[in-house]
């Protein structure tokens, strides 16, 4: 099978192998292994991401096989998505979201918060201040579909109804132009009462 390349570890612990047939590596091992043999650096966030938003396994998990593999490629870069992911964080732009947060030293916020809105439907905001009521809200391409760009028009309305303000930024804004999106949450957060001590 041309399309399939074998690669072969050259150290499996025997917690890290799962008895079945065929014989395969624990999940968590598969998903270290998976992100360290990636093409791109983005490609191996987004596996170790995924893996943990889809609850195949947990971000303790990553780091426990990482532990037990101390010269895996993209080892600092796993186990720093594994943290991200642990915090809250369960999509690439998200952790993207995070780190640009701690870059520019903002304050951090709730990821994935829980509310329900006008019509009793449980939603869950991509970031949170509750302190400055400030949502953020990072929107990948699917949200360019006129289904979701209507739906994401209704939560904004019911969120801007409800006294809280909310900005929106796509996924790209958000890696390529952090410093212009950091500005933008500096001025909102100080219109909203984030004190200057905190900015330093």
């Amino acid at each position: 099978m041309p399309a399939v390349r074998v690669r072969r570890p050259a150290h499996l612990p025997e917690q890290d192998c799962q008895l079945a047939r065929p014989p395969r590596t624990a999940m968590a091992r598969s998903v270290v292994d998976a992100a360290s043999w990636a093409r791109f650096p983005d490609i191996a966030q987004s596996i170790v991401a995924a893996a943990c938003q889809q609850r195949l396994v947990t971000p303790d998990e990553v780091l426990e096989v990482l532990g037990r593999v101390p010269r895996a490629p993209r080892r600092a870069l796993i186990g720093a998505t594994a943290r991200d992911a642990a915090g809250g964080a369960g999509a690439l732009s998200e952790i993207d979201f995070i780190r640009l947060c701690r870059r520019y030293r903002l304050p951090m916020p709730d990821l994935q918060d829980r509310r329900v809105d006008a019509s009793g439907r449980v939603r869950y905001r991509d970031a949170y201040w509750r302190a400055y009521r400030l949502h953020v809200e990072v929107d990948g391409a699917h949200h360019m579909e006129a289904a979701h760009w209507e739906a994401d028009m209704r939560r904004q309305n019911d969120i801007w109804t409800s006294g809280d303000r909310i900005l929106r930024f796509s996924a790209h804004q958000v890696r390529t132009r952090p410093a212009e999106i950091a500005a933008a949450l500096r001025t909102a957060l100080t219109a909203a009462g984030w004190p200057e001590s905190r900015k330093s």
